[in-house]
């Protein structure tokens, strides 16, 4: 399987979304390292074995 990135778009309200880069712009991190790590979180809570076992292990 080729380790290629995939595009995700989303719509946010404009307020949340201003706090939500604020915010990480305060802990000097990127908004898409923040989702990067909530989907990980996310995928590691509610994954199958049979789809934790598909994830990378270094993401």
């Amino acid at each position: 399987m080729e380790n290629r990135t995939a595009r995700l778009t989303l719509l946010v309200d404009p307020i949340k979304k201003q706090i939500f880069e604020e915010i990480c712009t305060r802990r000097d991190l990127t908004s898409s390292q923040v989702v990067r790590q909530m989907i990980r979180d996310y995928v590691q809570q509610y994954g199958t074995p049979e789809q934790l076992a598909r994830m990378p292990v270094h993401d």
